[in-house]
């Protein structure tokens, strides 16, 4: 059986002593799973995260399209809906993220006032794990709201300059119609 390194680590005479945990100083936190900037990127409805499988799958999220509107091209109308669902998910994962934060601390006193039983405990996982469900929700659903108002020229183009692709526009494929190609790609 193994031990795991940060338990107990063997030292230079061969005896073992303890190796400080990873988790140092976090002992200290208000809700100890949760770190400071965690709670304010939460509280300001940020995306902490939470919508990478959008994100990385090229589904781009408001927040990222609005910053780069200039760059990929949207038209006032693109920007005017992306905002109103950018503000919305914002204001949605606000409350969201409250939720959570509140679920977290519940689960956080619950140990700070000794072992909950296995029934609490349960119960305040389950709330901690469906708020961030919703909360992570809140963020996969605004990814899913921009998609459709976009082009697939300015999908490819968000793809490039979040740095998820290599830019088709610049070298054409062999065999492809130079022409074609930075049409079918909107490229300039």
């Amino acid at each position: 059986m193994a031990l795991p390194a940060v338990a107990l680590s063997q030292t230079h005479d061969g005896s073992y002593g303890s190796t400080p945990s990873v988790y140092a100083g976090e002992e200290t936190r208000l809700i100890k799973s949760l770190s400071e900037q965690d709670l304010e990127e939460i509280a300001r409805g940020g995306g902490w995260g939470l919508a990478r499988a959008a994100e990385l799958n090229g589904v781009p999220g408001p927040t990222h399209l609005l910053e780069l509107a200039d760059q990929i091209g949207l038209s006032e109308r693109q920007r005017d809906d992306i905002e109103a669902i950018r503000a919305q998910m914002q204001a949605d994962a606000i409350t969201a993220g409250e939720r959570f934060v509140a679920a977290e601390h519940a689960l956080d006193t619950a140990f700070q006032h000794g072992a909950p039983d296995a029934l609490a405990l349960e119960r305040l996982v389950k709330e901690a794990g469906q708020a961030r469900a919703t909360l992570r929700f809140v963020h996969l659903d605004a990814h899913l709201l921009t998609l459709p108002l976009l082009t697939d020229a300015q999908i490819s183009r968000y793809s490039v300059l979040r740095g998820y692709s290599d830019d088709p526009c610049a070298s054409v494929p062999v065999g492809h119609d130079p022409e074609m190609w930075r049409s079918h790609n909107g490229c300039n």
